[in-house]
């Protein structure tokens, strides 16, 4: 049923969502900034658009959340080198030290989410979402529906 998978995505995801907040709450950050200063680990000096496109968040969400990361000295922002409409977005050395201090933080809740679902049944699980995160990106998607045979 349609229904049923939409509310699972929604459930699993607030779940994580909520269990992160808590765990990252006592050193004053979020789930989702969290999300962010990883990114930037994994990739630095990428657009703000580029942040958006791989957390899933919206542009207003990203210009906010990073004005609260830039004012707390975790990121730093400056005009890109090759496109001086976008702005280039970097971890700091404090936002280095912090995000690796949330890794070991959340390394228990990693642990746990990983042992939720055998390796290979994560696997299939991890490649659904994808596919789910593709097409519902798709232009048009909102108005595609699956038929009924």
């Amino acid at each position: 049923m349609d229904t049923n998978l939409a509310m699972r995505l929604r459930v699993a995801y607030l779940a994580v969502h909520r269990r992160t907040n808590a765990v990252l709450a006592p050193l004053g950050l979020t789930a989702d900034q969290f999300v962010v200063l990883t990114a930037l680990a994994l990739s630095e000096g990428v657009t703000q658009q580029e942040l958006v496109s791989r957390t899933g968040s919206d542009a207003n969400t990203m210009s906010a959340m990073l004005a609260r990361l830039e004012a707390k000295g975790l990121i730093r922002r400056r005009q890109h080198v090759e496109d001086g409409r976008a702005r280039s977005v970097s971890l700091t050395r404090s936002g280095r030290q912090v995000q690796r201090a949330l890794w070991k933080k959340t390394a228990s809740l990693r642990a746990e989410l990983q042992a939720a679902l055998p390796r290979d049944m994560m696997d299939s699980l991890v490649d659904g979402l994808n596919q789910v995160a593709l097409a519902m990106n798709l232009p048009g998607s909102a108005h595609r529906h699956r038929e009924v045979s």
